[in-house]
This record gives structure tokens, sequence and C-alpha cells, in this order.
């Protein structure tokens, strides 16, 4: 039997630093800690999908070649968090000694905010106990949840979100290997659906290019189970128009139709109320019943009555005027 090509997060996955994008003042400071093989305990800290885990890969590819088994140890914190697999993995390869022709080791800890404070305390004195041999690389979304004493040992690099031009010359790089059609509003719309997250834009690629080679924008938005740009704001204008009933039919087709849930929409309503063409002041109106139906749905309300509510409230002050 044939197995399954790999997926494209991996297959696309920079090899090299020179090949990461949007983060280019981050690996020119990488680049010189590999060109001197010395380089201090790292933090690095942004939010998902934009090549934190792909940086610290790409560092140990070019630091240790063919020898990067012997030398670089990745972990998931997310998966063991506790402190015996910090004494006890995380310790046993932190002692040993380098055998490439680096004289240090990395052990790469993604996701270490997950890290229970116990085990952070216990990572901090194995840092201590270890720092001639080893040197640590924790990737975090929330550089905040790691202890004081550990961001003190490390220098803290926080990525920052991808450009939509550096998402749209990843598109056109997967679709050129690939041989796929795509036309302009389709990486509009992966651009918008990925939102910053390279991960996410590729998965969701991936999944319409395995239905048909040519992507189109209503494949893009049907795949990621996302609601149009346009279908949102038409909603929102209408309630801000003080016409209710037709923004509900609106919504109406976002639950009904589309399969949408309420966190969804509200998050593509923040998204889109930021870029209409309103009177500042109701702007400031929505967002904030934006975040009063999000507070709601989160601690357990019903989400089609939060939102009907909120679309009620914008129409209404419509009608005050």
């Amino acid at each position: 039997m044939q197995l399954p090509d790999i997926p494209w997060t991996e297959k696309y996955r920079p090899s090299k630093l020179d090949e990461v994008i949007g983060q280019q003042q981050i690996v020119s400071r990488i680049r010189s800690f590999v060109k001197n093989h010395n380089f201090p305990n790292m933090i690095f800290a942004g939010p998902a999908g934009i090549g934190k885990t792909t940086c610290a890969i790409a560092m140990a590819r070019e630091l240790y070649g063919d020898e990067m088994g012997f030398a670089f140890k990745e972990l998931n914190a997310s998966d063991a968090r506790g402190i015996d697999v910090i004494r006890g993995e995380v310790k046993e390869f932190a002692k040993t000694i380098s055998i490439s022709k680096v004289p240090v080791k990395i052990i790469f800890l993604d996701e270490a905010d997950a890290l229970t404070s116990e085990a952070q305390h216990a990572l901090r004195r194995t840092m201590e106990q270890f720092s001639s041999e080893t040197r640590f690389i924790l990737s975090a979304n929330y550089a905040s949840k790691i202890i004081e004493p550990i961001q003190s040992r490390c220098v803290v690099f926080r990525f920052k979100h991808l450009t939509e031009d550096d998402m749209a010359a990843y598109i056109k790089r997967i679709a050129d290997a690939e041989k796929l059609s795509i036309d302009q509003k389709a990486v509009d719309a992966l651009v918008y659906v990925g939102d910053g997250d390279m991960r996410k834009l590729t998965n969701t690629m991936q999944s319409v290019a395995m239905e048909n080679s040519h992507i189109t924008e209503s494949a893009v938005y049907e795949i990621a189970a996302r609601a149009r740009p346009k279908d949102i704001s038409t909603m929102l204008m209408y309630a801000v128009r003080g016409d209710f009933e037709k923004s509900r039919i609106e919504l109406n087709g976002l639950f009904l139709k589309q399969g949408l849930n309420g966190e969804d929409i509200l998050t593509q309503c923040y998204k889109e109320v930021q870029i209409m063409q309103i009177d500042e002041r109701k702007k400031l109106d929505i967002i904030m019943g934006i975040g009063e139906a999000n507070f709601r749905i989160v601690e357990g309300a019903n989400e089609r009555i939060q939102l009907e509510a909120m679309l009620a409230k914008i129409a209404a002050e419509q009608h005050r005027r």
C-alpha cells in the first residue's frame, strides 16, 4: 500500500535560516550565534504558526548538520509538562557531553508555557547545573507564563506576525511546486483565513487542493469553515442602519447555511468592524457589544440569543437617534 504524502506543513518547512519567512531581524541575530558556535539560552515568544519551531530546527541543522541527532533534542512541553520529565529525560540529555563538532548541545522545549510551576523551577536548576555543555531554547505563545528566574537567564526573541505579502509569496511557492492553479481572490481568502498563522494557511490550502487542483475563493472559505468578509460586514451594516430583521436573516445564514459557531462569528465581526466605513463612535459601540457577547458565550450563555441581542442593541441605537 502506498503511503500518503507528508503534510505540507512539514514538506515546505524551511530547512535553513535563509528560508525562514518574515523574521529577518531575528534570523540575522541567530545566524551570528551559529557562525560563532556560541549562543545563550533563548526564549522564542509569539503567536502560533509564525516560525518559532522552524527557526529552532533550522538553527540546529546549520549548527550540527548530519550530527543533529546527537546534539539536538526536541520535546513538546504540552505533552509532557510535569516535573518528572524535567528531572528525567531533560536532565539526562543535558548532562551528556556533545560528540559533535559544536561543543554545546541544544534542548528545545516547544510550548514551554504549558510547563507546571514546579517543572519550571526544576528546569531553572537544570539550566544552572549544565550551562557549560547545554543550551535551552524555549518556545512559548505567552512568555509571561514562564517564571521570572528562567526569563532572566534567557535572551527573549519576540516573533512578529507575518505580513500579507509574506503569506502570499509562500502560497505562490507551494502553488508552483504542486502545479496548482489559484486566482488572486483565492490567495486573498487564504491570507484572510490564515490570519498570520502560516500553519493554518498551509493546512487549509492542502485540504482544498486535495479536492481540486484549481483553488477558488469559495472552496477556501468552505473548507476553512469561515464566512466571507462581505457576509459579516453586510450583517453588521444592516444593524448599523437600524434594520434588525435583515441583519438577523444574515445571522441565520451564518448559523444554518454555513454552520459557524458564535465565537467564530464574533471573531470575524471584530476583524471586519475595524475596516468598516462608519462613524468611529459607532465602531466603539459595536466592539463593546462584541466583547460583552463573547464574555457571556464563554461563560455558557446561548450563543444564538447573545448574537441576536448584540445586533438588536446596535440597531436600537440607530432608532434612538
